[in-house]
């Protein structure tokens, strides 16, 4: 179970930076509203990982999907550039994160 909330919690990461992106276009309450109620789950989930799952483990996880995830979107909905550098270097965290995945408890 700890692996999901780690999974959630990075998709919770994911988007609290994509409504932080919003805000900033809009700077609206509920886009406000969104981005709290994205990183207070994502830090919820990410404690109740915690609990299982070591440190290191977790918050490079958690740092990973966070990262790539933000990437991947900022290319596909805010035309971020998709060179196939940026592509390779983003592969390699997704990498690494399944690999983590691979070699742990």
């Amino acid at each position: 179970m700890a692996w999901t909330y780690l999974i959630v919690a990075g998709l919770g990461e994911m988007f609290g930076v994509l409504m932080i992106n919003k805000f900033h276009s809009e700077r609206s309450f509920l886009s406000l509203l969104l981005l709290a109620a994205g990183f207070t789950s994502s830090f919820v989930f990410l404690a109740l990982a915690m609990e299982t799952l070591p440190m290191g483990l977790t918050y490079a996880v958690w740092t990973g999907i966070g990262a790539s995830g933000g990437a991947l979107f900022g290319m596909l909905l805010y035309g971020e550039p998709r060179d196939g550098k940026r592509i390779f270097f983003l592969s390699l965290i997704i990498a690494a994160v399944v690999g983590l995945k691979l070699v742990s408890p």
